[in-house]
């Protein structure tokens, strides 16, 4: 049934990103053609702008074909994180963009051009309508989808550019004030700014495995303490995979009166998990006495060297303090 929905909403959400594919690719012949036609540096500056986007678009339509590919033994979770790298890609592209803008905005506050403001009026216009009706296509997925949320950043950044250059143009149709057009464009620079850090910072996050934002581990923690026969939580890790898998692991004991319903007691934990925290796929590892007297987040052994292993070799010693050891072990990896 899930999976059902899933491959529905890909469909859907593929199905708009070729859509806004094809108005972004009009937009640049437009914009192009127009640019050489009125002999518009502005235009043709606009032009590389609606490229970048047409590439970001593309980029974000093949991590979502890319993330369709079943999981295998070398990459035993598929390709979802491609969604991340992509929407980090997307969000790099739109800062350097903003810096573009931000630079020629300056250089032309201080040495004001001539600008042929009718006819960018008309090519400007043409590339708002064309990225509105992207952006419309883009934006029911926008909300709850990285990846679809940074392709849709791209397209009202163009929007936005295209409104300032019309306004500016009315403007300086009427009045020859140049100097306006570098005021708008610091303006729209600083708003790009401002969206594709918050990008860049959400797929850094993501990357760098960090807890989902809006998740604490104190409150998945507590949740799980409330199903019944679970007396403690420990060494809890929540990561998310891409942008609509969350995934946990973590160490459950279980009431030793309990001992016989460790499969009913973890499906408990996965439902609740499932539906106060959206988290879909876990690997739980129920004990029943406490495996270590650390707190928190279980810390990560490193890979031993050859020379550590070859000393380990010679000199014998005993697991370190904190590890695994004893008591009734059951790992479960769930995805419902």
């Amino acid at each position: 049934m899930h999976a059902h929905a899933d491959t529905h909403l890909d469909q859907s959400i593929t199905g708009r990103f070729k859509y806004a594919i094809i108005l972004t690719a009009i937009t640049l012949v437009a914009e192009l053609a127009g640019g050489l036609w009125t002999n518009s540096l502005a235009l043709l500056s606009d032009a590389a702008h609606v490229f970048l986007d047409l590439f970001a678009l593309l980029l974000s339509l093949g991590a979502i074909k890319l993330a369709s590919y079943p999981v295998s033994d070398t990459r035993t979770f598929g390709w979802h994180r491609m969604e991340v790298f992509a929407s980090f890609i997307n969000g790099s592209t739109v800062f350097l963009i903003a810096g573009i803008i931000t630079y020629e905005a300056v250089v032309r506050f201080i040495h004001p051009e001539e600008v042929k403001s009718l006819e960018m009026l008309i090519i400007a216009f043409i590339g708002l309508v064309m990225n509105l009706i992207s952006a419309g296509a883009l934006h029911s997925h926008s909300h709850d989808d990285l990846n679809v949320h940074s392709a849709f950043l791209h397209v009202i950044g163009d929007a936005a550019a295209s409104v300032g250059v019309i306004i500016g143009g009315i403007i300086m149709y009427f009045t020859n004030w140049y100097l306006l057009d570098a005021v708008i464009s610091i303006g729209i620079g600083f708003i790009i700014f401002w969206g594709s850090w918050r990008v860049m910072r959400e797929s850094v996050h993501i990357l760098l495995e960090g807890v989902p934002r809006g998740i604490e581990v104190e409150q998945v923690s507590a949740a799980i303490l409330e199903v019944e026969g679970v007396e403690e939580v420990h060494h809890v890790n929540i990561w998310t995979i891409c942008s609509h898998i969350l995934a946990l692991s973590g160490h459950i004991v279980v009431i030793p009166t309990f001992k016989g319903e460790h499969g009913p007691i973890l499906r408990r934990i996965e439902e609740r998990l499932f539906e106060r925290f959206h988290i879909s796929h876990t690997t739980l590892q129920l004990e029943t006495s406490r495996c270590t007297d650390m707190e928190g987040a279980k810390q990560f052994r490193h890979r031993p060297r050859a020379a550590s292993l070859a000393h380990a070799h010679a000199h014998p010693h005993h697991h370190p303090h904190g590890t695994c050891q004893g008591g009734h072990h059951h790992q479960h990896d769930h995805t419902p």
